[in-house]
């Protein structure tokens, strides 16, 4: 049981620690994820797409 209590004693004190961002940092990061997802969700649809004509073309042959 000691243990434990040392366990969230010593969490406690970490999370003091711990820098938050602010809300404009974490808007700003958001943004950042949403584009960089975005863009590799086009990139790996254009990829897809392309090796899907490339093989029908082979197929189709």
């Amino acid at each position: 049981m000691n243990k434990l209590i040392a366990y969230f004693r010593g969490s406690y004190d970490e999370m003091k620690k711990v820098t938050w961002p602010t809300k404009k940092e974490t808007y700003n990061y958001s943004l950042l994820v949403i584009a960089v997802s975005l863009a590799m969700a086009i990139f790996l649809g254009s990829v897809d797409w392309l090796l899907n004509k490339g093989f029908e073309s082979l197929i189709s042959r």
